[in-house]
C-alpha cells in the first residue's frame, strides 16, 4: 500500500566501491537529493580522506548532512538518524527521491529502523575507557567486553574503540548488555519504503580501486591535511580515530616525516581491506535483510539500474 511518499533509495557498500558516484548518478537520473551517512563526513574539516563528494558530484545532485559539525562535536547514530529523518521529510514535500548514501551501516539501520531504547553516552565513563585504552590498549577494553556481553564482543574488532566503549558504557550504566537490548528492540520492522543497493565488484578489481583511492588521498595530501589537523588541536576528535586518518596519525606521531608515502599507502590499503570486510558483514545483518526489495549490482549494470528504479519510484507512489 502507497503511503502517498515517495519511497527512499539507500545506497551502501564498502569503501571505494562507488557508492557516491552511483548516488549522484542516481539524483540526477531521477530528480532526487543524496542525505550522507557518513560519520566521518558530516565533520568539517576532514576532507581528503573522508572521501567526501567532488565538485562535479555535487553540481550533478544536492548532497545534505556533509559539513554540519565541528569535528569535537560528537554525533552519534540516534542524533544523525534524527536529522536525516528531517532532511528525508523535506526532500519528499518537494517531490523529489531521497538517497541515502554512506558506508557507516549503523546509522543506516538507525534512520531505517530506529535504535534500541539505551542510555545517552556519559563523558566521564567514555574518559574513563579513553585512559585505560591508552595506557593498558584497546584490547583491554575488548577483552572486558567479552566478559559483560560476548554477543555484542563477537560482531566487533576488537580495535574499535568507539563501538566497544559504547557497549561497555550501556552495561555499565544499564548492567544489562547492549546486545540484549537490540534483541528486544528487534530491528524488526523499517520505518520507510525502501530499496536497498550495493556496488558489486570482483575481489581483484575492488582491491585495484581500494589501492587507486587510497593512492589518490596520499597523493593529494592526506599527510598535510592530518598535520593541519593535528595543529587545529583535533587530535582526539572521534573522526581522527577513523581509517585511514589513524594510520597517517600513527605514522606522523611515531616516525614524523621519515615515513614514505609508499609505505603509507600499504599501511592504509592493508587496514581498509579489513574494514571493507568488516562494512560487508553488515550487508548480512538480518535486518538489513529485511529492507523490501534490495538489489545487488554489478558496476556494468547502472544504465538500465536507472530506468528500471524510475519505474518502481512511479508505481511505488501512485
Amino acid at each position: 500500500m502507497s503511503d502517498g511518499r515517495t519511497p527512499l533509495l539507500v545506497v551502501v557498500g564498502p569503501t571505494a566501491s562507488g557508492k557516491t558516484a552511483l548516488a549522484s548518478l542516481l539524483s540526477e537520473r531521477l530528480s532526487g537529493e543524496v542525505v550522507s551517512a557518513d560519520s566521518v563526513q558530516v565533520y568539517r574539516h576532514f576532507d581528503i580522506g573522508a572521501g567526501k563528494p567532488t565538485a562535479e558530484e555535487l553540481a550533478r545532485a544536492p548532497h545534505h548532512l556533509i559539513d554540519i559539525a565541528d569535528p569535537l562535536e560528537p554525533i552519534e547514530a540516534n542524533v544523525w538518524a534524527e536529522l536525516a529523518a528531517r532532511k528525508v521529510e523535506e526532500i519528499q514535500a518537494r517531490g523529489r527521491v531521497p538517497i541515502v548514501c554512506g558506508g557507516t551501516f549503523l546509522w543506516v539501520r538507525a534512520l531505517l529502523f530506529g535504535l534500541a531504547d539505551a542510555p545517552r553516552g556519559d563523558p566521564e565513563i567514555r574518559a574513563e575507557h579513553k585512559k585505560q585504552a591508552d595506557m593498558h590498549g584497546r584490547e583491554s577494553l575488548y577483552e572486558r567486553l567479552v566478559l559483560v556481553d560476548p554477543k555484542s564482543a563477537q560482531r566487533l574488532h576488537r580495535n574499535d574503540f568507539v563501538r566497544v566503549s559504547r557497549a561497555l558504557e550501556v552495561y555499565e550504566l544499564t548492567k544489562k548488555p547492549l546486545s540484549e537490548l537490540q534483541e528486544q528492540h528487534g530491528f524488526r520492522k523499517p520505518r520507510y519504503r525502501a530499496q536497498l543497493l550495493t556496488v558489486d565488484w570482483e575481489r581483484e578489481a575492488y582491491e585495484a580501486r581500494l589501492a587507486k583511492r587510497v593512492r589518490r588521498m596520499v597523493e593529494e595530501g592526506l599527510r598535510r591535511e592530518v598535520q593541519d589537523l593535528l595543529g587545529r588541536g583535533y587530535a582526539e576528535a572521534r573522526a581522527m580515530a577513523a581509517v585511514g586518518y589513524r594510520q597517517v596519525k600513527e605514522a606522523l606521531e611515531s616516525e614524523g616525516t621519515s615515513v614514505s608515502d609508499e609505505e603509507l599507502i600499504e599501511r592504509v590499503v592493508r587496514v581498509t581491506r579489513v574494514f571493507a570486510r568488516r562494512q560487508r558483514t553488515w550487508l548480512r545483518d538480518e535486518s538489513m535483510r529485511r529492507v523490501p526489495a534490495a538489489v545487488l549490482l554489478a558496476p556494468d549494470e547502472l544504465t538500465q539500474l536507472a530506468d528500471d528504479l524510475g519505474a518502481w519510484l512511479s508505481a511505488s507512489t501512485t
